[in-house]
């Protein structure tokens, strides 16, 4: 068995089983990146709790990768489950790039 399926089991209160049978008839997913090294996936779905989903990015009058990187810790700090990057200033490829190598937690 996956260990994500375990993970997401300890986490949601659920049997591994229960998980691998909810993803496996697409009432739940497995936020997973094989390109991103998260310490943390999340499963949303079906019978899971509900998820905090956290906004971020710069924007063409600020851009400033630390101020980002800084808003990601309190994000992880005070629970965030998931972050999503809205960034529409600046490199946003290495924006985003940067903002993946440092965070705990899917990023979107």
């Amino acid at each position: 068995m996956r260990d994500e399926f375990i993970r997401v089991a300890g986490d949601e209160h659920y049997t591994p089983e229960a998980i691998m049978a909810n993803v496996a008839s697409g009432e739940i997913v497995i936020t997973k990146n094989s390109n991103h090294k998260i310490k943390k996936v999340t499963g949303i779905g079906k019978g899971l709790r509900t998820k905090i989903n956290a906004n971020i990015g710069t924007s063409q009058d600020k851009v400033d990768i630390d101020h980002e990187l800084k808003k990601i810790e309190l994000c992880v700090k005070y629970g965030a489950d998931t972050v999503m990057d809205l960034s529409t200033g600046g490199d946003i490829h290495s924006i985003r790039k940067t903002l993946m190598e440092h965070c705990p937690i899917p990023v979107g």
